[in-house]
């Protein structure tokens, strides 16, 4: 542990956890918990569950769970230590100054060491740019209209063509070869050595929220290949979940972001006093871009080149952005191509009205599948307004399915009657929203003995937690050896101990585990689904058949062990006198 065990309990009791993560994801009640769509996979149905009461989440679709540490971990890319500096500092708890292990420095020492690097590295393309060296980047820079502060405020560089100017000067600054190549600075070759993986470039450094540099975007100045290069992922860059530009548009006034498609756009909009601008790097627009933008805004317009490619990612990033429960609209740059060129020619109170009559993402995606269609031809005009009629089912909501088939209705001269019925009857057919039924623990696999044991384990466990009046009904026949997998019977012992003494936090036993994948594992434990059974005595016989279960597991188990261990004998024993008179016992749930 990085922080004494009491403190970290006592910030993760403070840090409620529906109240946590409905800062990330759009959360609706549904019985006793609360669903949306999970963060970490893309899906269209809410799988993701947040429990009040456990204080714990679990996506039944891709298996992501633990407790708010661990969402904070994995959502935001911290580390331990950052996570919990992020909740306490987020309830107001002061931290002590933390003693290091060995480990932990090196840990920490390794990512500040990759800041630093990066830094420095910002610092030298700063400086190239600016000399005689580097007067062709210079050039490029100036004949975008960019000024010299603009350049400043982004601290725009540039890479030389030398093959390895860059890395000689971060070997004089102390940086040994392997920082070096883990940056993302350098490429290594056997034969020759290291060389400088960006040359001849115009830089962009890539800055997270709090101004720190952790990556590079470079834009080749000529014909090479290819026209813009990124620094690869390392521990501090994760281009899914992070955005250029905004360290700056997340201080904006505005109610709403811009979303651009490459670093010139942006800069070129901040410099026109549109400094809600941001871009993804150098990839497609990700749900994890998404989230991140959905912690500072509702609303996002995308300012998209208008070619075809363009198109087609709006069309993409719409998609997206409707996912993570976000509205899009779309501002037309038409004649021109994107942001940049648009600005130039027409000025920023033209692009202003642009942003004021953006087009709704829905009424763009409708307008650009008729593009498809001659709608002179009457069968190409009925397989349009069928496909219409297909994307209004998927509307959840009456109303706003009903305003989306009214405007539908008059844009297109269709007969909102017609179109009605025609929504109904798709609707009768493929239902108004996509079912998706989720699997009940992560990735289906094919059934085994191994997964029956741990799944009838998983059962009492959870239902236990459900309900931890029961453990005094059962705790002379169920001890934590019966439990057979190795993390099952450490949560066993704890939970165990925790019903003797009426203090059960299931979320605070996952702290017991560092690891992010057995953490997911422990929330599994507390979260597997229990069949919906009608009646008391149904409910009854279910529950006694899980420990039956459970002991003849254990039973089976420690008597395979005979043979080769003599510390099995006396669980044998006691588990045979056990089951069989928990065979003969009636427990009331009562």
């Amino acid at each position: 542990m990085f922080y004494p065990e009491e403190l970290v309990e006592e910030i993760r009791q403070k840090n409620d956890i529906v109240d946590v993560i409905s800062g990330y994801v759009q959360l609706k009640k549904q019985g006793g918990n609360y669903f949306g769509l999970c963060p970490f996979h893309n899906e269209k149905s809410p799988s993701f569950s947040v429990s009040s009461h456990k204080q714990m989440y679990y996506c039944f679709g891709c298996g992501a769970g633990g407790n708010v540490v661990t969402f904070v971990r994995e959502y935001e890319n911290y580390t331990f230590p950052e996570a919990i500096r992020f909740l306490a500092e987020r309830v107001n708890v002061q931290l002590p100054e933390v003693e290091y292990t060995d480990e932990m420095r090196k840990r920490e020492s390794r990512r500040s060491k990759l800041l630093e690097i990066n830094k420095e590295a910002a610092k030298y393309f700063f400086y190239q740019l600016r000399g005689k060296a580097g007067e062709l980047g210079k050039r490029y820079l100036t004949d975008r209209k960019l000024s010299e502060e603009t350049m400043k405020k982004f601290g725009l560089g540039y890479a030389l063509q030398y093959s390895d100017d860059c890395v000689k000067y971060l070997k004089k600054q102390g940086f040994t070869d392997e920082i070096i190549k883990d940056s993302g600075l350098a490429l290594f070759n056997e034969k020759y050595g290291m060389s400088d993986k960006f040359t001849n470039r115009v830089m962009f450094p890539i800055q997270d929220i709090n101004h720190r540099v952790i990556g590079f975007g470079g834009r080749v100045m000529g014909d090479a290949k290819p026209k813009y290069l990124n620094s690869p992922e390392t521990e501090i860059f994760d281009k899914s979940r992070n955005l250029y530009g905004l360290n700056f548009a997340r201080t904006s006034r505005k109610s709403y972001m811009i979303l651009c498609e490459g670093y010139m756009d942006v800069i070129a909009m901040h410099q026109a006093g549109f400094c809600e601008a941001v871009a993804s790097l150098g990839t497609s627009f990700t749900s994890g871009q998404a989230m991140l933008l959905k912690r500072y805004t509702k609303d996002v317009y995308l300012a998209y080149d208008s070619d075809g490619a363009g198109i087609k990612a709006a069309l993409r990033a719409i998609g997206i952005l409707r996912e993570v429960g976000m509205s899009g609209r779309i501002i037309n740059m038409e004649p021109y191509k994107d942001p940049d060129e648009f600005i130039k020619n027409l000025g920023t109170e033209e692009f202003q009205k642009r942003i004021d009559h953006a087009e709704n993402s829905f009424l763009f995606e409708i307008r650009i599948l008729q593009k498809d269609y001659d709608l002179s031809d009457p069968e190409q005009k009925t397989r349009f307004h069928t496909e219409i009629a297909r994307k209004l089912c998927l509307f959840e909501e009456e109303m706003e399915r009903e305003n989306y088939l009214e405007a539908v209705s008059r844009n297109y001269q269709i007969s909102p009657d017609s179109m009605r019925k025609m929504v109904i009857s798709l609707a009768s057919k493929v239902g108004l929203v996509e079912q998706h039924t989720p699997p009940k623990s992560g990735i289906q696999k094919k059934n085994t003995v191994e997964d029956g044991t741990k799944r009838a384990q998983r059962f009492l466990l959870t239902w236990l937690v459900e309900e931890p009046k029961l453990y005094s009904k059962i705790e002379k026949y169920i001890t934590k050896e019966d439990f057979t997998d190795a993390l099952y019977q450490q949560i066993a012992d704890k939970l165990f101990e925790d019903f003797k003494t009426d203090n059960v936090h299931p979320a605070a036993i996952i702290n017991m585990f560092e690891d992010v994948e057995e953490q997911r594992l422990a929330a599994e434990v507390f979260n597997t689904k229990l069949e919906a059974i009608d009646t008391r005595d149904e409910k009854e016989k279910a529950f006694h058949d899980i420990i039956v279960s459970v002991k003849k597991n254990s039973f089976a188990y420690y008597s395979s062990m005979l043979g080769t261990d003599v510390s099995a004998i006396n669980q044998v024993i006691a588990g045979k006198k056990a089951l069989e008179e928990l065979e003969k016992t009636h427990i009331s749930l009562d």
